[in-house]
């Protein structure tokens, strides 16, 4: 089991806790993932602009006027 401390206590943490850990552990790396997906298109958008080449669709959808 993982371990927590409390009050300068070292405990287990519940099959909950637990649980709970692993979950905002993925969250937390999904979230990484999807900003740094829409900085990659950001860039693409940036990049594909400044050539005078066409933008996808998505890519269009990042551009703020």
């Amino acid at each position: 089991m993982a371990k927590k401390i409390v009050n300068n206590v070292e405990m287990d943490m519940t099959a909950e806790e637990e649980a709970q850990k692993v979950t905002d552990a993925e969250n937390f790396q999904k979230e990484l993932n999807e900003r740094q997906a829409l900085k990659d298109l950001k860039a693409s958008a940036k990049a594909k602009l400044i050539a005078g080449e066409a933008l996808t669709e998505d890519e269009a959808n990042t551009i703020v006027l």
